[in-house]
């Protein structure tokens, strides 16, 4: 026990050393992606909230996204509310929003559940693009760089600390919920739904709650991701960002706390890899794909092979090579010292 705890302790400190070292010793290009792979994070462990560990399809995490970032930027451009007041807002604004289309959804099972979220999507989409006198339409919202207490967040270093911190605490607080009732509830609904509803767990009660928090990861990934870019438009939370979020649980482990990150973290660096090898076979060979189409196309590959050859995805993946590893270096001496 004391030397797991310390191995603990160890891990923990050299997270924080990275943490508060990064800024200084990585490029902005570098930055850059931490940051959007931070505030993607958010997104998919809330998401993986709903649907890893709760077992409930949803096809709009990318419109609950935009529903965070239109209220923070409506929040800190018009109402001149404080920085760090609009993304708790911006939350709790998403998860109303989120429980709204839940009650009506939750009725529904599988395939017609995904269907109503996907309503969800589209309506929300419609309400972003003509509801101008709040969202701006097309022309979308600028937001100016924020100050927090004092210091303007200018720039990929300036993010840097606030997204990674976000998405720890986000993560920390993902750890503690299945450590309690409600947590459990939202497994045993997944595992066996009827069974749980015999032994008295209240099934829809359970279920808005973890599509109330849920939506609430999502609202306050849409909040930084809004601050982030300084510029929030219609475009930016489309069908495609609510696919990109399935595949994040679907690549990094459904049902697993490090699946929503090693998920956004792959997700966010797979464009990047793509349009490097892109322009790189380019040079040999004419390529007729456009980059967008490419990307989908490697995606849908993605989710396929993981599906079918390991769908407990990367953490699984990891799990194995980390006790392969183990094997390889510890079996050798612990077989010398018994042989002592």
């Amino acid at each position: 026990m004391a030397m797991h705890r310390n191995k603990t302790m160890i891990g923990i400190g050299i997270a924080v050393i990275c943490y508060l070292l990064g800024p200084f010793v990585l490029s902005d290009y570098m930055l850059y992606l931490i940051n959007l792979a931070a505030i993607a994070t958010i997104g998919a462990v809330g998401l993986n909230i709903l649907t890893g560990y709760t077992g409930l399809i949803a096809m709009a995490n990318g419109a609950f996204i935009g529903v965070g970032a239109y209220t923070a930027a409506v929040l800190y451009t018009k109402l001149g509310v404080p920085f760090l007041l609009t993304i708790p807002i911006a939350g709790l604004m998403t998860a109303v929003v989120g429980m709204i289309f839940g009650i009506p959804a939750l009725r529904l099972r599988g395939f017609y559940l995904a269907m109503s979220t996907l309503a969800a999507q589209i309506l929300l989409m419609f309400v972003f693009n003509n509801w101008t006198s709040i969202t701006s339409g097309e022309r979308g919202i600028f937001l100016s760089p924020p100050n927090l207490f004092g210091i303007s967040l200018v720039g990929d270093r300036g993010f840097f600390f606030l997204t990674v911190g976000i998405a720890a605490l986000g993560m920390l607080l993902s750890h503690n919920l299945f450590k309690t009732d409600t947590g459990r509830a939202f497994i045993a609904i997944r595992d066996r739904d009827i069974a749980a509803n015999i032994i008295g767990v209240d099934i829809f009660k359970y279920k808005l709650t973890s599509f109330a928090i849920s939506s609430f990861y999502a609202g306050v990934a849409g909040a930084l991701f809004g601050f982030y870019m300084t510029y929030v438009s219609p475009e930016a939370f489309g069908l495609n960002v609510s696919i990109d979020y399935i595949a994040m649980i679907i690549v990094g482990g459904l049902g697993n706390l490090w699946g929503g990150l090693l998920g956004a973290v792959f997700v966010v660096i797979l464009p990047e890899f793509v349009d490097k090898v892109i322009e790189f076979v380019g040079q040999f060979i004419p390529m007729e794909y456009t980059f967008a189409a490419f990307r989908q196309l490697v995606f849908g590959l993605l989710i396929i092979i993981f599906l079918v050859w390991e769908p407990k995805g990367l953490t699984e993946i990891l799990r194995r090579l980390f006790c392969w590893l183990k094997a390889k270096i510890f079996s050798p001496r612990s077989e010398v010292e018994s042989l002592e």
